[in-house]
């Protein structure tokens, strides 16, 4: 049976688009390969962005609750600035003295626990945890990597081998072990704990007795694809302990969680109470710029660094690091993390008033600006489920919001505008939410 990789998307014949799309859909199959999709049952044609909004060729704006990767807003005119100034003076690499590249990895550095000291420039998330797994590897002296049922974290050959999000025709590596989360599985939060350190003992005990050991524990501390199971805080602690008395790594994925938008903390393994060996982090880090990082304990990094070579010429690059640096400098200045706390209980409370008169939202949860919302009907089965969230997102994508699904099903809403976002624009959301729900459950 053939299983849909990315259920909202475009399919010709189902949509009837206009002469200017059309074409322009005709052109790009022709020289494009097949991996690329085009999103939404009516593709989307943008030409510019300002903040919240993209807009099309006709110049019609839509709300941008969706993509994390410009976490300060479509074309920050700051972050622009500082990239286009220093595109102009000079682009070097990391083999030369450059003094904003030290700043700003000194500037980063002080936003981690003192446990995570030393930092390695890379272009984007997937190189990150590449680069972080073999870091783990060589320290542990292990291969094996444990990760959630649905977890996604990158599209080289290495961090592929680990995501169980891609499709049965990319194969995991044997030495992958997959722990199901206790939130789909339905567990109590009081036994959610013991429910996860459970499966990773046997993972790790299953690695072992195989001769693979254990390398590291590889997660996204908010659990994105999984569906944003992201409660009780705290419940990966007992997991993480286990996996270090057996030698092995933790390895925290921050590139969708990091940079403040779970509101509460900078980074989103302190949600749960623990510190990582290593934390991963990527585009969002200069606004959809191509940088990314591995910050992380000096013991493996400077034993990595040491006795294996690592190249990469366009990481940490003087364009990039500009770019970053203006990142972290609005984040800190303008207080965003404290935006994101009040906002996200706004729209929080928004939606909770809208599950509350109208039916189809079967739970929802949310860190900051993070969220899942569970829909379908209660007695629906899981197709149904799914159809319904595709409708939903389809109906709000034709009046003007862009949001997608996530979960293993594609039945939960992935909700998570820029860190920017204001109440205003959350009142706009919760007006198309509200119509559109509406519309499809009627």
């Amino acid at each position: 049976m053939s299983v849909d990789l990315m259920p909202n998307r475009f399919r010709p014949g189902e949509a009837e688009l206009p002469q200017r799309e059309a074409h322009l859909i005709s052109r790009r199959d022709a020289v494009l390969g097949a991996s690329y999709r085009l999103q939404y049952r009516k593709p989307v044609h943008f030409v510019r962005g300002e903040g919240m909004w993209l807009f099309d060729p006709d110049d019609r704006p839509y709300l941008d609750f969706y993509n994390n990767v410009p976490s300060l807003g479509h074309c920050h005119p700051e972050v622009n600035a500082a990239m286009a100034e220093q595109a102009a003076r000079i682009s070097a690499n990391t083999r030369y003295l450059e003094p904003q590249l030290v700043d700003y990895a000194e500037k980063l550095i002080a936003t981690f626990p003192a446990e995570l000291d030393r930092v390695v420039f890379t272009c984007t998330g997937s190189e990150s945890n590449d680069l972080a797994l073999r870091i783990a590897r060589l320290a542990s002296g292990n291969e094996g990597v444990i990760v959630t049922s649905y977890a996604y974290h990158g599209t080289s050959a290495a961090v592929a081998a680990v995501s169980p999000n891609l499709g049965a025709a990319v194969n995991l590596s044997p030495n992958v072990r997959i722990v199901e989360l206790p939130g789909p599985a339905g567990i109590p939060h009081d036994q959610a704990a013991d429910f996860f350190e459970a499966q990773v003992r046997l993972a790790i005990i299953d690695l072992q007795r195989r001769g693979i050991g254990i390398a590291a524990l590889l997660f996204d501390s908010i659990f994105s694809s999984d569906g944003v199971w992201i409660d009780p805080p705290g419940f990966i602690a007992g997991a993480v302990d286990a996996v270090r008395e057996a030698g092995g790594l933790i390895i925290s994925d921050e590139v969708q969680p990091g940079f403040g938008r779970t509101g509460d903390h900078m980074w989103g393994f302190a949600r749960h109470g623990i510190v990582p060996d290593l934390a991963t982090l990527g585009k969002p880090m200069g606004n959809g710029f191509p940088i990314g990082a591995v910050v992380g304990r000096s013991q493996p990094m400077e034993h990595f660094g040491q006795t294996a070579r690592y190249s990469n010429t366009f990481a940490g690059n003087t364009v990039g690091i500009a770019t970053a640096d203006a990142v972290l400098t609005i984040l800190q200045r303008d207080r965003i993390l404290d935006s994101v706390v009040s906002v996200g209980q706004y729209l929080r409370h928004g939606i909770e008033a809208i599950a509350a008169e109208l039916p189809g939202i079967r739970g929802m949860r949310n860190a900051g600006l993070f969220f899942g919302v569970d829909i379908g009907f209660e007695d629906s089965l899981p197709a149904q489920r799914r159809a319904m969230a595709l409708d939903l997102v389809n109906a709000m994508r034709d009046d003007g919001v862009l949001i997608s699904t996530t979960s293993a099903n594609e039945d939960a809403l992935k909700i998570r505008p820029p860190l920017i976002c204001q109440h205003e624009h959350v009142d706009k959301f919760l007006e198309v939410f509200h119509n559109s729900l509406g519309r499809i459950t009627s």
